[in-house]
């Protein structure tokens, strides 16, 4: 064999060997990236600091939160009844119901009107649960009224309720009975979002008087 065809020879095996390598390195690559990606997809979330993962809310905690709602309303009316202080339980309920502490609240109570219909503030609220304010000379305290019992239905039972991440509205009707077992029925919206607590807040309140053709 004379030099020139020994050189060829021992290039093209070189270069055979080179490639061979490097095919086994990329297989050998592309086998371990499988693995990892297998791993990642079979391995638990991590939880991140400082970021709290909640359950999603369910209509339990919806209905829950309305019958909260009217246990708050008939606590306010009777500490009144009673001669408590209605006022510091008020204030508590605007805290621990709605979510005035972190933002804006959309109230639309069932007995304002004109100018002061709706409420965008806790003073506003207060002012119409239990009177007293004189920015708001109509409002004499709907929680006041010598309520005994309340009690809330959604519309379509269950499928009144409707919920979207991390908020929950609900629409149907509140139904209030007094002392002297007087009646009253009202259209409400909530929506609820919730708070820093875990805790459902109202974020919207809207309730009307059901219209009634004449």
């Amino acid at each position: 064999m004379d030099f020139l065809s020994f050189h060829l020879r021992s290039s093209v095996t070189q270069d055979t060997l080179t490639m061979t390598k490097k095919s086994l390195i990329s297989a050998a690559a592309a086998v371990l990236a499988a693995l990892l990606a297998s791993a990642c997809s079979k391995a638990p979330d991590v939880p991140v600091p400082g970021v709290v993962v909640r359950a999603p809310i369910t209509v339990a905690e919806v209905n829950a939160a309305q019958q909260g709602w009217c246990d708050a309303l008939i606590s306010i009316a009777k500490a009144h009844a009673e001669g408590g202080d209605y006022k510091t339980i008020a204030t508590t309920v605007l805290s621990n119901v709605y979510n005035y502490d972190n933002g804006i609240v959309l109230f639309n109570p069932t007995l304002s009107f004109g100018a002061q219909t709706f409420r965008l503030d806790k003073e506003g609220a207060a002012a119409y649960f239990i009177g007293g304010n004189p920015k708001y000379p109509n409002d004499s305290g709907f929680a006041l009224k010598p309520w005994v019992n309340c009690s809330y239905t959604n519309a379509g039972n269950n499928e009144g309720v409707l919920i979207e991440g991390e908020t929950a509205m609900t629409m149907g009707n509140v139904t209030l009975i007094d002392a002297k077992g007087a009646q009253t029925t009202v259209d409400k919206f909530f929506a609820f979002k919730r708070g820093a607590d875990g805790k459902l807040k109202i974020i919207v309140h809207k309730s009307s008087l059901p219209f009634a053709p004449t």
